[in-house]
């Protein structure tokens, strides 16, 4: 299938558009940025790289609605997959919710009436499972932070008018990817710690959380997007990966890692004290019986190889 993907240059994003590749579809990616060199991130910068690699076509300086946008929609694409967020200080209670929702929807009226005009019928929307309602665990499954309110809100504005056009619209939730090219978040911390010969020290080890490689989730998307159907209607799916704690995981990447890389990978969990968050948050459906053929061992290679050379200042 014709494929345009939105949000290539993130971490899952990058994932996804590769996946798509490999599955056989044709894949236009768009970059919000004019050129390669407008990204002065150097991780973000290899993304786009990687992106542009497996991709048919890229198309620069097309943010989503604009008017390029809406013309570059209209040339006749079996699958919309809008990826992209705005994710801007997401981790900050004062999030402006309502920017990113006009920013996640932006004239979306218009981007579907051309999609359908060109012969799309699918729209595919990325969610999170720290939207309010998604997912599994404590509680009435409140919307984790401001940030989860706005995804919430955005896949809402995606069923109104997806439905008002007669298309089916996907939505497809990720929980806690982590993988090469990832954000300086958890595993990279703990990556980059253990590189230096430290203890990684872990403040909330009895959050339970539902941490999936990234090559498993990009699996798991590629397979949703390849198999909806053109009908007017709706489809879910909420892969699954490692559902434990945050101790518990960080002692099986520790594990992962001290086999492939020789490393100490010392853990100092802490006596978790504040659970401002919920305590367990997870999607439903194991990817990895989603997928069926993923080899986890190749996986945990690529992921020690990536940060070993990474940490010592190769390209990646």
């Amino acid at each position: 299938m014709r494929i345009l993907f939105t949000g290539a240059s993130s971490f899952s994003g990058m994932w996804f558009a590769r996946a798509l590749a490999a599955a056989g579809h044709q894949v236009t990616v768009t970059m919000t940025r004019p050129s390669l060199d407008a990204y002065d991130d150097p991780t973000r910068q290899r993304r786009v790289e990687r992106a542009m690699e497996h991709a048919a076509e890229t198309r620069w300086g097309a943010t989503f609605g604009d008017d390029a946008f809406v013309e570059l929609v209209a040339g006749g694409f079996d699958v919309l997959c809008h990826h992209a967020a705005d994710v801007t200080n997401y981790k900050s209670p004062d999030f402006d919710v309502h920017k990113a929702l006009a920013n996640n929807t932006h004239n979306l009226r218009n981007v579907l009436a051309a999609f359908h005009a060109g012969g799309g019928r699918r729209v595919v929307l990325t969610g999170s499972v720290f939207e309010g309602d998604e997912g599994a665990g404590d509680g009435d499954l409140p919307h984790f932070s401001p940030y989860g309110l706005s995804k919430a809100l955005t896949a809402q504005v995606f069923r109104h008018y997806a439905r008002e056009r007669g298309l089916h619209l996907g939505k497809f939730v990720i929980p806690n990817p982590f993988g090469p090219f990832e954000e300086p978040r958890f595993t990279a911390y703990l990556m980059k710690t253990w590189h230096a010969g430290k203890t990684a020290g872990v403040s909330s080890p009895d959050y339970v959380r539902d941490n999936i490689h990234v090559d498993l989730l990009a699996r798991c998307y590629a397979k949703f997007v390849t198999d909806l159907p053109a009908e007017p209607g709706s489809s879910r799916m909420a892969p699954s990966g490692y559902v434990e704690s945050q101790g518990a995981f960080t002692h099986r990447l520790a594990r992962e890692m001290r086999t492939r890389l020789g490393l100490e990978c010392a853990v100092d969990l802490a006596n978790q004290v504040d659970f401002s968050e919920p305590r367990m948050r997870i999607n439903t459906q194991p990817a990895a019986a989603i997928v069926g053929d993923w080899s986890e061992s190749d996986a945990w290679d690529e992921f020690a190889s990536y940060y070993q050379n990474a940490l010592s200042g190769a390209k990646v």
